[in-house]
């Protein structure tokens, strides 16, 4: 098939966006871009969710590494769960008592202006490196399958999807983007589902002999409770999950922000229970069209990839047909864009409010003004680092690079934990100290595991103790004044 018919695919997915935005944006002010005016249907939020936790990598890497994993991430999957209905029970509470916009403001209420700074500034750093980091991965992907074949140098094809993705953020925010990014998981489902219907019409499998195929695969095995060393152990990834869904959504503005955006605490609290299971099925979608993608292979010789990563593109691209090769290109489009566009709005929603201490509800003519110069500037600085990702060419150091950027959800999860379990209050001005220090013992844990803790090797739990050791951290500061954020 044509790629003007993939480019004309895409164009279109892109109008429909920008339709949204129009209508959305219409008479936009503060509170439609940090809260959208706090009317955001729960439903709709809840769906679209899936996009923004379902990035271009999960698109990408999720059904590859079923050849390595087999069912593994299951268990972390798992995990969630119960970590979506602790920050449901315990932290949306706390969150719309307080009446929130940006959720590190509890943390200036509980210990002072100094943490709050700097949860905000772990959150920045995180979510800039982590954003561009899976945006890169799909331009990449996107760069040799689609941008090339119209000889567009990535540069200019970087720009063009970052350019338009700021388009639409722009000037309705939160408002918009509860919209656009229910169209974008909608596209994102109906890209791994339309994938596994290709592929399992390739094969001349049925509904049933699909599911029989993946059940009875070697590469479907979920549990791993023998190796305890190794970072597949259950205990480890399941308790792993928990603390991720904790931490990476519940103390992440970038996921709260549209949370915080219903009518209601109850609302906002059904978003999250109703997420929690959906994601569970979506994940399973993912990991089964992965053993279907290894069973295709192995029927019509195709060489695995050396990186599990191109198995998905690979074939998706090249050996089921122009159907499957549109459906991936707009599967990904909408991973893509839905991982990338919020994080613009809620980098400048917490620049704003926990940096800069601005007002939402007091939004002035000149804030307005430095609002959008600060949401552009985010838009250019995530140019800036993808461009230097692929100037790099180094994928192992581009890796720890993004690794080495979420131990930064450790302080975070820190932090809340010590002003949520107990009414101790610390010095302020010490607390970056101790934010600093944690990721950096713990990059040296897992870094130097093998040979301190006698082949040990570090999963999701490093989490914890990354948490841990800020939370012991916070405690060594502490002040005899109790304090509340009550």
């Amino acid at each position: 098939m044509s790629m003007y018919i993939i480019l004309f695919s895409v164009v279109g997915y892109f109008g429909l966006l920008m339709i949204i935005a129009w209508f959305t944006s219409k008479k936009a002010d503060s509170n439609s871009y940090f809260t959208g005016n706090k009317q955001s249907p729960w439903y709709i939020v809840a769906f679209g969710l899936i996009g923004d936790s379902l990035s271009g990598v999960t698109f990408i890497s999720v059904p590859g590494a079923v050849g390595t994993g087999q069912f593994s991430y299951m268990q972390i999957v798992l995990g969630y769960i119960f970590g979506y209905l602790i920050i449901a029970q315990f932290l949306m509470p706390m969150y719309y008592k307080l009446n929130l916009v940006s959720i590190y403001s509890y943390l200036e209420k509980r210990f002072g202006k100094i943490a709050q700074k700097t949860g905000s500034s772990f959150f920045i750093l995180s979510r800039i490196v982590g954003a561009s980091f899976r945006l890169y991965i799909a331009l990449i992907v996107l760069d040799l399958y689609f941008f090339s074949a119209f000889n567009i140098p990535f540069a200019v094809s970087t720009l063009l999807v970052i350019g338009l993705i700021l388009l639409y953020t722009y000037k309705g925010g939160i408002k918009t983007l509860v919209w656009t990014d229910t169209l974008q998981s909608a596209f994102l489902l109906a890209g791994v589902g339309l994938s596994i219907y290709v592929v399992c019409n390739q094969l001349n499998y049925n509904f049933f002999d699909a599911i029989t195929a993946v059940k009875n695969s070697p590469l479907s095995k979920v549990f791993f409770f023998d190796d305890w060393l190794g970072k597949n152990n259950f205990f480890k990834q399941f308790l792993g999950g928990v603390f991720i869904a904790i931490a990476m959504t519940g103390l992440d503005q970038n996921m709260m922000q549209k949370n915080l955006s219903c009518k209601s605490l109850p609302d906002a609290q059904k978003n999250i229970r109703w997420f929690s299971i959906v994601v569970v099925f979506i994940n399973i979608l993912f990991v089964g069209l992965g053993v279907l993608l290894y069973q295709f292979a192995a029927a019509k010789g195709i060489v695995i990839p050396e990186k599990t990563d191109q198995l998905f593109p690979t074939i998706a691209l090249n050996y089921v047909g122009g159907i499957g090769a549109i459906v991936f290109i707009l599967g990904i489009t909408a991973a893509t864009f839905s991982s990338a566009d919020s994080v613009l709005t809620t980098l400048t929603t917490s620049f704003c409010i926990d940096i800069l201490g601005y007002n939402e509800a007091q939004e002035s003519k000149q804030h307005k003004n430095h609002r959008h110069i600060i949401h552009i500037s985010f838009a250019f600085i995530l140019f800036l680092i993808i461009i230097v990702f692929k100037e790099m060419n180094n994928d192992a150091v581009i890796n720890q690079v993004f690794r080495f950027a979420g131990f930064t959800y450790g302080p975070l999860l820190g932090l809340f934990a010590f002003g949520l379990f107990n009414k101790i209050n610390i010095k302020d001005s010490l607390v970056p100290l101790v934010c600093v220090a944690s990721p950096i013992i713990c990059y040296f844990l897992d870094y130097y595991s093998n040979q301190l803790f006698g082949g040990y090797v570090f999963g999701q739990e490093l989490l914890i103790v990354n948490g841990i050791i800020t939370f012991f951290g916070l405690w060594l500061i502490r002040s005899k004044e109790l304090r509340s954020a009550e």
